[in-house]
Order: structure tokens, then C-alpha cells, then sequence
């Protein structure tokens, strides 16, 4: 089957074998799950997921491509072809008071719009797991520690919600039309840590980004810049932070002291 592609959709479809079943396989035992898959493209996923899970609900953005699996999978009940917008989908109507896994091969243009669309519904107890395609350098970031160049917002927002495994790299070659990319497969096991560190999660968001404003920056003066008064950042920062230290060098851990001393102080 020809395989024409869009580019204003970003589609880069997945020919390799040996990547199509190790990146199914990351998800484990599917026999009973539910498995949201973003942008099945012509399937190539889809096809395995058919085999090994107990509902697949394929969300894909191209009409003639979701058209075209509809069909392929006409006498499959428990596999679901949607046609719509990931970033438009409700994630919870769909999981249906149902824990659900997610695999997909996110667009590089909106890989962290997806991101936060997933996050916001970890927060509601309905995603388990997931397995993600992304841009090398996109999941660099996503999965780097804290005290590392490639460590910023993202990392620190992913890490709050997940736990990631950085699990392998595929090369241009692996798609058609080759990307001018390297690929990179994540797992993500949901968690979200709000509880855990003390804060709440919305509070929290809206700090991280304040921290991370300016990355050549101090932690401290990207909060002075963000309004908060010198005064009180010095009289609540926690003594295990350097006064001079950067957003990217601190722990979660360390960042969320930070946050609760600051929220007492009002």
C-alpha cells in the first residue's frame, strides 16, 4: 500500500519490523488493558496491539488514514477507530472509568502539548502507562536528571507526574519518508508526586514555570522577576539550597521545599 504523507500533519510512518513489535512490547501484558493509541497512522502498531490487548481506541488526526483502518478492522469489535485531534480528545470519556495504557508516535511539533494533555489527565487516576515516540532531543530532555544541561522545565513537569524509562533510539531510516531526525521510546509509568512533596498540583505547575523562566538565570532572581518579594525569598530559602543556585540543579525535592516554605510565607 502507498504510503502518502502530509506534511502539515508531520508524518513520518514506522516500516521497521523489529521497532514496531519492541516498541508494542514495551507496554507488557495487554490481555487485559486498554490501550489508547495517538496516531496509528496505516497501523503498523495498531496491527499488534489488535493481536495482544482487550480494547484498542486508535485516535487519528487524517481522515483517509482513519477511514482506511476503520475498514482494515471492520470485524474487530474491540478495536476503535477515531477520527479526531489527540490534543481535542477527552482522554477520561474514553478510558470509560477504565485505568488505560497509551503508545503513540507523537508529531514533533506538539510532543509537548500531548504531554501536558496526558499529564492533566494522570491527575485523574485513568492512565497507567505509557510508551512514547518522540524527537531524540525531545526525550533527552523529558528524561534528563536534575544537574544536566538537557534538565529544564520539561524534565521537572514529566518527573512530577511520571516516572520515565528512556528505553531506545531508532534511526531516520526506520521511517517512511525518513525524518531528519533520530527517534527515541519512552516509557512513562504514571505517578504523580503533588501528594507526596506537599504541594498541590496546579500551585506547583505555575511555580516550576517561574523557576525555569530564564535558564541563565538564578533560581532566586527568576522568582524576584516573577514578583516575589527579595525579602521573603531570603528569609524562607531552604538552607540545603545554595544561594546562587540555578532552577536545573535542584532536586524536585528541593524545589518543593522551596514552594511550601514560600506558600507559608504567603
Amino acid at each position: 500500500m502507498s504510503q502518502i504523507r502530509k506534511p502539515k500533519l508531520g508524518q513520518n510512518f514506522l516500516v521497521d519490523d523489529h521497532a514496531r513489535h519492541a516498541i508494542a512490547d514495551a507496554l507488557g501484558d495487554l490481555s487485559q488493558r486498554t490501550v489508547i493509541e495517538i496516531g496509528p497512522g496505516h497501523g503498523a502498531i495498531t496491527d499488534i496491539l489488535a493481536l495482544r490487548a482487550k480494547r484498542v481506541i486508535a485516535l487519528e488526526l487524517d481522515r483517509s488514514l482513519a477511514a482506511e483502518l476503520t475498514f482494515r478492522f471492520r470485524e474487530q469489535p474491540h478495536v476503535q477507530i477515531v477520527e479526531t485531534d489527540v490534543l481535542k480528545a477527552d482522554l477520561v470519556a474514553l478510558a470509560a472509568d477504565e485505568t488505560v495504557d497509551v503508545i503513540g508516535n507523537l508529531p514533533y511539533y506538539i510532543t509537548s502539548d500531548i504531554l501536558l494533555k496526558l499529564f492533566a489527565a494522570a491527575t485523574q487516576g485513568v492512565l497507567g502507562r505509557a510508551v512514547l515516540m518522540m524527537q531524540r532531543e525531545v526525550a533527552e530532555r523529558v528524561s534528563a536528571p536534575p544537574g544536566i544541561r538537557d534538565y529544564g522545565l520539561l524534565s521537572a513537569t514529566t518527573q512530577m507526574y511520571a516516572e520515565v524509562d528512556n528505553l531506545f533510539t531508532l534511526p531516520p531510516t526506520a521511517f517512511n519518508p525518513p525524518p531528519d531526525v533520530y527517534s527515541t521510546v519512552l516509557r512513562l509509568h504514571f505517578a504523580p508526586r503533588f501528594a507526596e512533596l506537599g504541594v498541590d498540583a496546579a500551585g506547583f505547575d505555575a511555580f516550576l514555570k517561574k523557576c525555569f523562566a530564564q535558564k541563565r538565570k538564578t533560581l532566586s532572581n527568576n522568582l524576584r522577576f516573577a514578583g516575589v518579594v527579595p525579602e521573603t525569598i531570603a528569609s524562607n530559602w531552604p538552607p540545603q539550597i545554595a544561594p546562587q543556585a540555578r532552577a536545573e540543579q535542584l532536586s524536585l525535592e528541593d524545589l518543593a521545599a522551596l514552594y511550601r516554605a514560600l506558600r507559608i510565607e504567603g
